[in-house]
C-alpha cells in the first residue's frame, strides 16, 4: 500500500482525478498478480478502503468534472518516514549543527533589549566582515570542500521536503476551523444580522489564527520579487557548481523545480484559503443555514420524543405505520428523439450578396482587430524570461505595451493558463483603448517560468 501511495500521489502529482487514480490502481495490481502476490480485490475497492481508513482525502474542486484523491496528512508523513528508514541520513552533521547555531545566535540577538550588547555584536560582525574583504582581495578566498557542500545541500533538500507537510497541516487546521464555523452557525439562533457579524469574526478567526498567520507570513515571502529572484538566483548559482554534478538525478530535478513546487503547494493552500471564507459567506447569504437548523430542529425533537416513549415501547414491538418511499421515474434512453436541425430551417434559398469595396490594407486592420496575435505574445514572454527566472504579466507588459489592447490582456490570460503558475492573488495592468486613453484593470496574479520557456511557442 506504500508503494503504490508513494508512486501516484507523493511525486510530482498530489492530486489526481478518480478516474485516472483507478486506471493506475488497476494497472499496478494486475503487474503485481503476474508477479505472485494475492490482490483479488478491484482498484475501486482498494480505494475505497483506503479513503475509510483514513489514508486517502477526497475533494471536489471548483469547477472539476469529477472528484480527486489525495494523501491524507498522517499518511504523507508515515510515507515519508518510510522513506527516511529506506535512505537514512547520518544522526549529526555539521551542516544541521551549522543551522542550530546560527538560529541559536539569530535569536539571541534579536530579543536583545540592550543597545550596547547589540550594539558590540554588530560592530565584530563588522570587523568578521572587513577581514574576509580583505582577504578577498589578497586572492585568499576559502570555499567549502566538495562533501561538505553535498552534505549542506542534501540538508536543504530534507529541509524543503518537509515544507510538504507543513503545508498539507495548514490546510487540514483551516478545514478544521471551516466546520467548527459552518457548526457554530448552524447552532447559534440568532436572527440573520447576529449570524452574519458571526460569520465575519469567524472569518477574522480562520485569518488571525496560528496557521493562518504562519502561512500569510510565508506566502509573502514566498510571492515577494525580491526574495524570489534571490532565491532563484542562488538556485542558479548552486547548480552550477562542480559538486552539484555528484547529486542523484532526482535530487537535482527537486532543486531545478523548487520554485515551482513551493508557489504549487502555497498556491493550492491559498486558493483553500479563499474558498473557505468566500464559501462561508455565500452559505449565510443564501440562508441554506436555515434549512439545516431546520433539519437539526425535527432530529432532536425526535430524539426527545424517543426518549420520552423509551419505557413505553421495545424494540421488538411492531408499530402500525407505514412509511412512503419517494420513488422516481425512469425512462428508456431509446424513447428519446434525435434533435433534427431541419426543422428549424428558414424556408427559401440563400441569396449571394454583394461583393463589398475592401483592399488588403482593411482586412489586415480587421484581423488585426478580431484575432489575437500569440505568437508576438510568445515571443514577447520568452524575451523577458531570457533575462529573468520568472515573470508576471505585468512585468512582461512593462517591456512589451499591449499593442492590441485588452485583446493583448486575454491573449496573455490564455498563454499563462496554459504555461504559466497561478500564484494567487491579483495584480494591475495597464493598457490603451483604441481611442488612446489608458486603461487599468486587475488579473490573477500569472507567473511564466524559465524551466517552461521550450513550452511556449
Amino acid at each position: 500500500m506504500i508503494g503504490l501511495l508513494q508512486t501516484h500521489l507523493f511525486g510530482s502529482e498530489t492530486a489526481i482525478p478518480a478516474s485516472i487514480l483507478h486506471e493506475r490502481i488497476a494497472r499496478d495490481l494486475d503487474q503485481l498478480n503476474a508477479e505472485g502476490y494475492d490482490l483479488r480485490q478491484t482498484a475501486q475497492t482498494y480505494v475505497g478502503e483506503w479513503l475509510r481508513e483514513g489514508y486517502l482525502e477526497r475533494r471536489f474542486p471548483a469547477g472539476a468534472a469529477e472528484e480527486e484523491y489525495e494523501l491524507s496528512s498522517a499518511a504523507a508523513g508515515a510515507i515519508r518516514f518510510a522513506v527516511s528508514l529506506a535512505e537514512p541520513r547520518s544522526a549529526a552533521t555539521e551542516s544541521r549543527l551549522a543551522v542550530v547555531i546560527q538560529q541559536l545566535v539569530k535569536l539571541a540577538e534579536e530579543t536583545d533589549a540592550n543597545p550596547e550588547s547589540r550594539m558590540a555584536s554588530l560592530l565584530t560582525e563588522r570587523d568578521r566582515l572587513d577581514r574576509e574583504i580583505e582577504n578577498i582581495r589578497r586572492g585568499d578566498i576559502q570555499t567549502l570542500p566538495d562533501g561538505r557542500a553535498l552534505e549542506r545541500i542534501r540538508e536543504i533538500i530534507g529541509l524543503t521536503d518537509g515544507l510538504a507537510a507543513d503545508f498539507r497541516r495548514v490546510r487540514d487546521d483551516f478545514d478544521h476551523l471551516n466546520r467548527e464555523l459552518r457548526e457554530r452557525i448552524m447552532d447559534e439562533t440568532g436572527n440573520r444580522g447576529e449570524v452574519l457579524e458571526s460569520l465575519f469574526s469567524g472569518v477574522d478567526v480562520i485569518a488571525e489564527s496560528e496557521a493562518g498567520r504562519t502561512f500569510s507570513a510565508f506566502w509573502r515571502l514566498l510571492t515577494d520579487p525580491e526574495q524570489s529572484a534571490t532565491l532563484d538566483e542562488a538556485l542558479d548559482q548552486v547548480m552550477s557548481r562542480g559538486f552539484a554534478s555528484e547529486l542523484r538525478p532526482a535530487d537535482r530535478r527537486f532543486l531545478l523545480g523548487l520554485t515551482r513546487t513551493l508557489l504549487a503547494q502555497g498556491g493550492s493552500v491559498h486558493e483553500v484559503l479563499q474558498h473557505f471564507a468566500t464559501s462561508l459567506k455565500s452559505y449565510v447569504q443564501s440562508r441554506e443555514y436555515l434549512e439545516q437548523r431546520r433539519v437539526n430542529k425535527l432530529l432532536r425533537e425526535a430524539q426527545r420524543q424517543a426518549l420520552a416513549l423509551r419505557d413505553e415501547l421495545r424494540a421488538t414491538d411492531a408499530l402500525e405505520f407505514q412509511l412512503q418511499l419517494t420513488s422516481a421515474r425512469l425512462a428508456s434512453v431509446s424513447q428519446w428523439s434525435l434533435h433534427d436541425p431541419s426543422d428549424e430551417a428558414a424556408p427559401g434559398s440563400m441569396a449571394d450578396a454583394e461583393a463589398p469595396d475592401i483592399d488588403l490594407e482593411m482586412v489586415r486592420d480587421l484581423v488585426a482587430m478580431s484575432e489575437i496575435d500569440f505568437r508576438t505574445l510568445a515571443a514577447n514572454i520568452r524575451a523577458v524570461l531570457l533575462d529573468t527566472a520568472q515573470a508576471s504579466i505585468a512585468e512582461v507588459l512593462r517591456r512589451f505595451p499591449a499593442l492590441q489592447g485588452l485583446g493583448s490582456i486575454v491573449g496573455y490570460l490564455a498563454l499563462g493558463s496554459r504555461h504559466g503558475v497561478l500564484a494567487g492573488g491579483v495584480e494591475m495592468v495597464d493598457w490603451r483603448a483604441g481611442n488612446g486613453e489608458w486603461r487599468h484593470g486587475r488579473i490573477s496574479a500569472i507567473y511564466f517560468l524559465r524551466e517552461r520557456i521550450h513550452e511556449i511557442a
